[in-house]
């Protein structure tokens, strides 16, 4: 009976040890890779918000065990919210996806590996961001109001011309036309010695032409600073012409008020 105890307890011993060397052999899972002293070292430096720290101690493992999925998702994230470098997150992602292409959080994952790409496209190229293209189209959409508005002002302007002008060629056709006669000519003329015939007006009346009118004379009075010759000149006339118009006056003698006569141009 007591080696049949014994026997048994010998068994028990056997599957625990071989389960024991079992958790410590190669072809560890996830669960084993996050207790590697390096990982288990991050996630303290992340729970004390020591970011730099935590990237190095998650490299540390990931050169410790390069097969370490949970190592490449800890420093992708890293990479994307803490230390900003879109390219280095990106490598990480994918190298999780990877070595655990079945997990749970795939479809995550690839969101942000795409939202990351955005973000190293935007940091190469010099792209605007969301907000900033927002402020800038609501600028361009002001400043085409402001055109449109202009455009419209010098539209109703254009109207309003047209209008004006359109009232002055119907006053101007309303005009009454003026009396003017035609010299018909003489279809007979009479012959040598004969004195021709009047020929009929046909109802038109000849007018004669109104006599011009009289040009009034013109004046200049002088004021300070003037000469007879700078007036001459501003009024395109000759020197000599001005002493004409005003006999009795010394041009070099001429005084402020004085009125003088100003011959035609």
């Amino acid at each position: 009976m007591r080696f049949w105890i014994q026997f048994a307890f010998c068994c028990a011993l056997a599957v625990l040890l071989g389960a024991a060397l079992g958790g410590c052999a190669p072809g560890q899972g996830q669960t084993d890779d996050e207790k590697e002293p390096h990982f288990v070292l991050g996630q303290s430096k992340v729970n004390a918000m020591d970011y730099g720290g935590a990237i190095d101690a998650f490299e540390e493992s990931l050169e410790a065990n390069p097969q370490s999925a949970a190592a490449h998702f800890e420093l992708g994230w890293l990479y994307e919210e803490k230390a900003p470098d879109s390219a280095a997150a990106i490598y990480h992602y994918e190298r999780y996806l990877k070595m655990n292409p079945n997990a749970g959080n795939a479809a995550l994952i690839k969101q942000r590996i795409d939202a990351c790409k955005r973000q190293l496209a935007t940091d190469v190229l010099g792209l605007p961001s969301s907000s900033a293209a927002q402020q800038q189209l609501e600028k361009l959409a002001e400043q085409n109001r402001d055109l449109q508005q202009q455009v419209d002002r010098l539209q109703e302007t254009v109207k309003q011309w047209n209008a004006y002008y359109a009232s002055q060629l119907a006053a101007r056709s309303n005009l009454p036309p003026q009396n003017i006669s035609i010299a018909q000519p003489n279809p007979n003329p009479a012959p040598d010695g004969i004195p021709a015939q009047q020929p009929a007006t046909s109802g038109l009346t000849r007018t004669k032409p109104a006599p011009p009118k009289p040009v009034a004379p013109r004046t200049h009075t002088v004021v300070a600073g003037e000469t007879a010759a700078g007036i001459a000149r501003q009024a395109g006339v000759k020197l000599s012409a001005l002493e004409a118009a005003n006999p009795g006056t010394n041009p070099s003698r001429i005084r402020v008020g004085q009125v003088l006569n100003l011959p035609p141009p």
